[in-house]
């Protein structure tokens, strides 16, 4: 077995909020994951060394809620064709790989092009990307959140959703995004608007689950909140107003929460001038009452997982993951620990975290080196000349 020796680490696994200062880990080569971590490994003749020189190893980002198929500079995503938009997805991609996230989750990709592209890196022809987990098109209703050309799979019955459900998992997404509620980007509703019904919902959820498959809910306001959770989804994203009965059915069921904090603090601190009106109005309204209610969810125990949103308005790929941490501590009140926990908690949530999402024997060598101590000050994570590795690869 041929490996890669790193040493003189100082080491944040992502479990343990200790560092564990000037340690060594092995990587096996042929399948990248970590096959041993000590004080002290002697290397065998044929393997590689290399010197981490006291800087800090963490985990990998894991970002939940990414739209690589949006541009952050257009508010309503534009018209480019797919040709265009899958060149735009890749370079995305790059982007969030050199900025430390190393595992992404799509939550609805125009042209569904998110699943051929996974496809394509699964067989090696694209490189220097993270892992994706893909979605296809979200599922909306007509003249829903989402219903834009190219954009949403409408569907308006039960028997609707079950067809382009099984279509889609067909197709090859590896998870399901359906909207129960209003948002900020479509100017024809609002989040206390509830759209897909929960027996609408409860059909995708049935279905993916029966493939294996998570079902994520954009829910931003109430009553969208409140059915999306009875129809059993994994995970509330937004979740700007869930209140606190919703809060107790959260943690009572094990769903999530993926605030992404930072898309909303994008429309409103830099889109008054340049956003249409009505788009930023409607977040600007709702910022106090989110932060507010995503620091009483996650007071009360509801896990809550790393996902940004990027994509949306002054929502760019190459900083959002590790802006999202600092904004954790920040406006909702976490430690560093429990802010860099919300990456593995987004891993629980996907059910990669067997192998993905910490530094842990037998798992893969998905991690970042940088200079200072994240444990100390979250921001550290935002050296933008950190070194990211893949599968022990080093992409950056």
């Amino acid at each position: 077995m041929h490996r890669k020796i790193f040493k003189n680490a100082n080491i944040f696994d992502g479990v343990h909020e200790d560092v564990f200062k000037d340690f060594s880990f092995a990587v096996d080569v042929e399948t990248g994951k970590i096959t041993e971590i000590a004080q002290e490994i002697s290397p065998a003749a044929d393997d590689e060394v290399i010197d981490v020189n006291h800087k800090f190893v963490a985990p990998g980002l894991i970002n939940a809620h990414t739209h690589i198929t949006s541009d952050p500079n257009i508010s309503t995503g534009g018209d480019k064709d797919v040709v265009e938009t899958t060149v735009d997805a890749i370079k995305a991609l790059r982007a969030f790989l050199k900025s430390g996230c190393t595992y992404v989750r799509q939550c609805g990709a125009r042209y569904g092009i998110d699943i051929p592209i996974k496809r394509l890196i699964t067989e090696g022809k694209i490189d220097n990307v993270p892992h994706v987990m893909a979605s296809g098109k979200a599922y909306t209703m007509t003249g829903g959140h989402g219903d834009y050309a190219n954009g949403g799979n409408v569907v308006d019955s039960p028997d609707e959703m079950r067809k382009k459900i099984r279509e889609g998992l067909k197709a090859g997404a590896d998870c399901i995004k359906i909207m129960a509620s209003g948002g900020v980007m479509s100017p024809g509703d609002f989040m206390d608007e509830a759209q897909l019904t929960i027996e609408e919902m409860k059909v995708a959820v049935y279905e993916a689950h029966n493939k294996h498959k998570i079902v994520a809910a954009h829910a931003e306001g109430n009553p969208g909140i409140r059915n999306a959770i009875e129809a059993g989804v994994d995970s509330i994203e937004h979740g700007f107003y869930v209140d606190d009965e919703e809060i107790a059915m959260m943690k009572e069921r094990g769903t999530y929460i993926v605030p992404t904090i930072i898309a909303a603090a994008s429309v409103t601190e830099k889109g008054k001038e340049t956003l249409p009106k009505w788009e930023h109005q409607k977040m600007a309204n709702a910022m106090d009452d989110a932060y507010t209610n995503v620091k009483k969810a996650y007071q009360n125990g509801v896990n809550i997982a790393l996902g940004t949103d990027a994509g949306t308005p002054y929502n760019y790929f190459d900083m959002t993951t590790p802006k999202e941490l600092e904004m954790m501590v920040e406006r909702i009140g976490m430690s560093e620990f429990e802010a860099y926990r919300t990456s593995y908690k987004a891993a629980e949530l996907m059910k990669i975290d067997d192998e993905y999402g910490s530094i842990e024997k037998d798992k893969y060598a998905d991690f970042i080196i940088i200079d200072d101590n994240p444990m100390e000050d979250i921001k550290a994570v935002q050296q933008t000349d950190k070194e990211v590795y893949v599968s022990g690869r080093k992409e950056f």
